[in-house]
């Protein structure tokens, strides 16, 4: 029998052994919240966990990897009036955080790789990432699982392109990977939230200044002329009022918006209607 890629299920020899061979730390960081009247509120730690552990396993004949334990709270704050929500405040999250990384870091572990599964976290990890490196002798890298998942979402999903809250993606992975948890006679009364504005698809890491001037333009080329451009250039009469950069103004604040009221919208809400546990 293959040995287990949980670290909840291996001894603390084993997982001595894993730091020597240089294994992979993935780190599932996810949230306790209410996710409407037919799922239960563990789903982003259940689908986050799911997410890491079949991942890890696919790998392991290619690298030594294990997953720690789900970090199962976050910044949920968006979602406590509606019952049944636990959540961190930024100071608190970000100990947290840092203390399971010291931890990683003083059993002979030197990477890992954190996989977020809930919208309201994406900010604060970003935000954290540089001061982690700094804290840490640990390389570090972040993402949110269904950000990265964006491109192949549209083919799978009826009604929507991409992951949202409760939704029909959400609602179908938990029938497929833990059934038991879906309230199938409460999906008419679900909903979720109308829109959301797609972030980008990335894996964040942190690059000291340092590191990115080894590739940096160097100044040789620079005169006196080119601030006088500058200064005409950025007149309030070349500010843009309408068009392209309006719109990016605009796209910034949007994405700004809806990563902090993630799944809170009170009207125009999407029902989650097209859900089934095929093919997810």
């Amino acid at each position: 029998m293959p040995q287990s890629v949980m670290w909840k299920e291996l001894t603390a020899p084993e997982l001595v052994e894993k730091a020597k061979a240089g294994a992979l730390v993935v780190m599932p960081v996810a949230s306790m919240e209410q996710h409407g009247p037919h799922m239960a509120v563990g789903v982003d730690t259940v689908l986050c966990e799911t997410v890491c552990q079949r991942a890890a396993e696919a790998l392991t004949a290619e690298m030594p990897i294990v997953v720690a334990p789900t970090l199962w709270c976050g910044m949920a704050e968006h979602h406590m009036q509606r019952g049944g929500t636990f959540t961190f405040d930024i100071p608190t999250y970000r100990a947290v955080l840092l203390a399971f990384l010291k931890s990683i870091e003083r059993h002979g572990f030197k990477r890992v790789f954190i996989v977020n599964g809930h919208g309201g976290n994406i900010s604060a990890l970003s935000a954290f990432l540089p001061d982690f490196v700094r804290e840490t002798g640990l390389t570090i890298r972040v993402t949110t699982y269904f950000e990265l998942a964006q491109p192949g979402m549209p083919a799978i999903l009826e009604d929507q392109e991409r992951v949202r809250h409760a939704c029909e993606g959400e609602t179908s992975m938990m029938m497929a990977v833990a059934p038991n948890l879906v309230r199938t006679g409460k999906l008419p009364e679900a909903v979720g939230p109308s829109r959301q504005t797609p972030l980008p698809l990335q894996v964040l890491r942190h690059r000291s200044y340092g590191e990115l001037m080894r590739a940096a333009p160097r100044p040789t080329k620079a005169t006196a002329s080119w601030m006088c451009a500058a200064t005409r250039s950025s007149a309030p009469s070349a500010i843009p009022r309408r068009g392209r950069g309006r719109r990016r103004a605009r796209d910034c604040y949007l994405i700004a918006r809806d990563v902090n009221s993630i799944g809170c919208a009170s009207g125009n809400f999407h029902l989650p209607s097209k859900i089934s546990a095929r093919g997810r």
